[in-house]
């Protein structure tokens, strides 16, 4: 058996089952008798409006905007523009983009349709601030919640109190047109109004939690922050706001149909797959520890399943950084975990992002053998002292075990995977 080339296989389909130009085609909905406005942001947004750019019938009316990371459009299409911007501490073309969204949905009619196209990553890319606010306090306040340790629900639950479009707001713009979001989930429980912080649904979370976590955390919060987090005025719209009465979610592809497809690829190569969810959080490095005790008692005991097997698992963790690397929750979850293996025969394990990017580097993730150790310490590289300075990329750029995809032009979170060949 080839098992790092299992565990890419495996990976690659993760990522091919949430590609946009095979999921978004499944659910168009029907053209309106009015016009059709296409907006969207995120790390799928260009793939996404690509797909539908080809797919929507030509006689009728198309025009929109999406706005994607740097690096993600796809070039030119007929119908749709795209934009690039900065992506996960956002920009100023990200502003200017979602102000130009918001322009865009104003006005419409009933006969009208907004066809939203949100993925992960859209909320650092529809950076529009709430008045008041300005990017740099938003860059700001993105920068320490990243630093922090902060999990993805935590850090939206603020972005979209400091936001003009997040939190329903742009469904709110849009009404009264029937609007449709094509959601590309990228969060653990696939809560439509985490993703991209829910510029089109309703939220449910409120301006004293938004407070909660900066001082949880520790956040140093600008005077014009905590003047809109104190103004009970700015609180989002909520659950049964009439604003949303003509709103309609779809969940176009998830982490959970990303794994299944990954455990096929296992089955069918004869070593069995078991899935141990799709919505772990916690510090990387401690999930690393954990899932190091899993696979020694596969080793050990044949528990919970016998090898050849491999565990699977999917969900966001979270690096909170405290030395001079470069971060990344997949290399740091790989770091912890090779530490905990201690070169233990035949583990095997491979950690990524689907959106080609962990953490602000332009590197999926990684891959551990038993060997990562032995050939780090004969390079003169300490794993234990990598690991206490999040220096996760170094560490695998230097062994030559980095995964690098490109820009996959899709999203559905961290693909983790452990392959326990046998004794």
């Amino acid at each position: 058996m080839n098992e790092r080339a299992l565990l890419r296989r495996m990976f690659d389909a993760a990522v091919a089952e949430a590609a946009p130009d095979i999921v978004v085609p499944r659910h168009l909905p029907k053209p309106p008798p009015g016009r059709t406005i296409v907006v969207g942001a995120g790390k799928a947004a260009a793939s996404m409006a690509r797909a539908v750019d080809a797919h929507w019938p030509k006689d009728r009316p198309l025009s929109g905007l999406v706005v994607t990371r740097y690096g993600y459009g796809v070039g030119r299409l007929d119908r749709i523009e795209v934009v690039e911007a900065a992506h996960p501490v956002p920009d100023a073309a990200g502003e200017e983009a979602a102000k130009r969204i918001l322009d865009l949905v104003r006005g419409l009619t009933p006969d009208d349709l907004v066809l939203c196209l949100i993925s992960g990553g859209g909320s650092a890319l529809l950076s529009l601030p709430a008045p008041g606010v300005t990017l740099a306090d938003k860059q700001a306040i993105n920068r320490a919640l990243l630093r922090s340790g902060a999990n993805i629900g935590e850090m939206n639950c603020v972005r979209k109190h400091l936001s003009a479009i997040k939190a329903g707001r742009l469904a709110a713009a849009a009404a009264p047109a029937q609007v449709v979001s094509l959601l590309i989930s990228d969060v653990p429980g696939d809560d439509p109004s985490v993703i991209a912080s829910g510029p089109t649904v309703p939220d449910a979370s409120t301006l004293a939690q938004a407070r909660e976590v900066l001082a949880r955390y520790g956040v140093e919060t600008p005077a014009a922050v905590a003047a809109v987090l104190n103004d009970e005025g700015r609180e989002t719209p909520k659950p049964g706001d009439p604003v949303f009465a003509n709103t309609i979610v779809h969940l176009i592809a998830t982490p959970q149909a990303s794994l299944e497809a990954a455990a096929k690829v296992a089955r069918d190569a004869g070593v069995a797959p078991l899935i141990l969810g799709d919505a772990l959080e916690g510090e990387a490095r401690e999930v690393g520890r954990v899932m190091g005790g899993m696979a020694r008692q596969v080793v050990v005991h044949d528990q919970p399943i016998p090898a050849p097997c491999v565990l699977i698992s999917g969900g966001e963790t979270t690096v909170t950084i405290r030395g001079q690397g470069r971060g990344g929750r997949n290399v740091e979850f790989l770091l912890s975990l090779a530490v905990e293996l201690d070169g233990l025969s035949g583990v095997f394990a491979i950690a990524g992002d689907t959106d080609g990017v962990d953490g602000a580097e332009d590197i999926a993730g990684a891959v551990v053998a038993p060997d990562t150790l032995a050939r780090a310490e004969a390079l003169g590289i300490k794993p234990r002292d990598s690991l206490a300075d999040n220096d996760g990329h170094g560490f695998f750029q230097a062994l030559g075990d980095s995964v690098v995809t490109g820009p996959t032009f899709t999203n559905v979170n961290d693909f983790r995977a452990i392959l326990i060949a046998g004794r």
